[in-house]
């Protein structure tokens, strides 16, 4: 293998892993690379599956413009810093993107990119991704005999190590490199206990992780004896103990090692804590939410459809922007409501004037969601076979209506019946938005037969490697 085809193989065999295990941890994600290896080389881009389309004309202000002094930024940072040395670069706050990189004497510039999905939790862990993406691109660029293949399998099995890397440099950042707490072996054990039922019930309560030199600072409600205190690695132990939380404002108290006692106290800042809510949980610093956990391992997503482009189809409809805020803050109700209860449904919103017509149960008069009490009403109506009709006015125009419609050809027969029959009403209705919740969580919103928050299908960059373009000519619309 010749120095160029191995080179461009590092960068393709890395970004590939980040994208894997980015697609294990938040969902189908894509990934970029923009970078110049020498001081001197042209900036360079590896965007295989179009990530920075859209970013042309903010990209070319950073590298191109007369007054851009990036290079000369750089060539600072780095002079005097020994080789292997990576600086990090911060953010370039592109819209709807996270990006981290660095600079080091032995590779001269790299910046990652991936997208920043509504609903998660933070985007730090991420961030240490992509910052462990620019190390490994480092090493294996500079070694020439380096089993590359090693830094595909640690990237795409990086999540828990990503959030460890983020819990650390918070916990160093604001109570110094002194605290005694391990890390990673905590978030295995929260995962093991996730896992762990209690006659048949999931976990539920919250516990606690805390430095040892920190704990008289917490007021007990009771302390287990010191001899007898259970490890927190006996998940089954631990699981028990959380009974005695389990719905209450009470919490185990950890020092990392041992259960020491039960709180009723706040949370102490950058403790770790893991809140378990059944089948699922949260991992927090203090209250701050880092990932959710379920399934045994760790995910970006907080849980809840964030509808962005529902809410953003509403705001270019002809309603008023207040009204058109409050449905949309409705039908989020409604659709959270559901997803909590773990039922599917199916939203009809009909933005017609005169509403249409469906065959159902008709509400004389409409059920006007603006009353508070109607809105419980209306999520037991989600529960009843068959679509809710909502109209524009934010009223409950019937329930338990068919939706039906002439067959499309991109139907998904992988999806079933109240997924194919809103694309087909949709297709044949204009002005109505059919929101979809499924039993297992994922929300589609559907307009003239489209389902516009559909993930992008891209092949996988182990299939297809394109070749390395020069920034300035992606910037013209080239294509890779």
């Amino acid at each position: 293998m010749n120095d160029a085809s191995y080179k461009k193989l590092c960068i393709a065999n890395i970004l590939n892993g980040v994208t894997e295990g980015l697609f294990k941890y938040s969902r189908p994600t894509r990934v970029a690379l923009i970078f110049a290896v020498e001081p001197d080389d042209p900036i360079s881009i590896f965007d295989p599956q179009g990530l920075l389309r859209g970013h042309e004309s903010k990209l070319e202000d950073l590298f191109f413009a007369p007054d851009s002094c990036w290079r000369h930024r750089v060539k600072e940072n780095i002079s005097n810093q020994p080789n292997g040395l990576l600086i990090s670069e911060n953010d370039l706050e592109l819209s709807g993107l996270i990006s981290h990189g660095g600079s080091s004497g032995d590779f001269f510039y790299q910046m990652w990119f991936t997208e920043h999905h509504p609903d998660m939790c933070s985007i730090h862990p991420t961030e240490r991704w992509l910052e462990q993406a620019a190390s490994l691109l480092v090493h294996d660029y500079n070694t020439k005999s380096a089993p590359i293949n090693s830094s595909d399998y640690v990237l795409k099995n990086y999540s828990l190590q990503a959030i460890a890397d983020y819990i650390v440099d918070v916990r160093d950042k604001h109570l110094g490199f002194d605290n005694k707490i391990q890390i990673p072996p905590i978030l295995n054990d929260i995962l093991n206990i996730s896992k762990t039922r209690e006659e048949g019930a999931w976990a539920r309560g919250i516990l606690f992780f805390t430095d040892p030199g920190r704990i008289e600072d917490i007021d007990f409600l009771t302390k287990i004896q010191k001899h007898e205190r259970p490890v927190v690695s006996n998940v089954k132990h631990i699981r028990k103990l959380l009974l005695a939380v389990e719905k209450s404002e009470r919490k185990l108290v950890s020092d990392g090692d041992t259960i020491i006692g039960i709180t009723d106290s706040p949370i102490p800042d950058y403790a770790i804590a893991a809140e378990f809510k059944g089948d699922y949980g949260f991992l927090k610093t203090g209250e701050d939410k880092i990932a959710s956990f379920f399934d045994g391992s760790f995910h970006s997503t907080t849980r809840e459809a964030k509808l962005v482009e529902l809410e953003e189809l509403l705001l270019d409809s002809d309603m008023d922007t207040q009204a058109s805020s409050t449905l949309f803050n409705l039908v989020s109700r409604l659709v959270h409501k559901a997803g909590h209860a773990r039922h599917g449904c199916t939203l009809v919103i009909d933005l017609n004037e005169t509403p249409n017509r469906l065959s159902g149960h008709v509400l004389d008069p409409p059920l006007s969601l603006l009353n508070p009490k109607n809105v419980d009403l209306a999520c037991s109506l989600l529960r009843i076979d068959g679509a809710v009709h909502l109209t524009a006015k934010t009223s409950i125009h019937g329930f338990g209506c068919l939706l039906d419609g002439s067959t499309v050809t991109w139907e998904n027969m992988a999806r079933g019946a109240r997924y194919n029959s809103a694309l087909r009403f949709s297709a044949c209705n204009p002005r109505i938005i059919v929101v979809v919740v499924s039993a297992d969580r994922p929300v589609s919103i559907i307009y003239n037969g489209i389902e516009i928050n559909a993930f992008r299908q891209w092949r996988p960059v182990y299939h297809y490697t394109p070749e390395l373009l020069c920034l300035k000519q992606y910037l013209k619309g080239v294509l890779l």
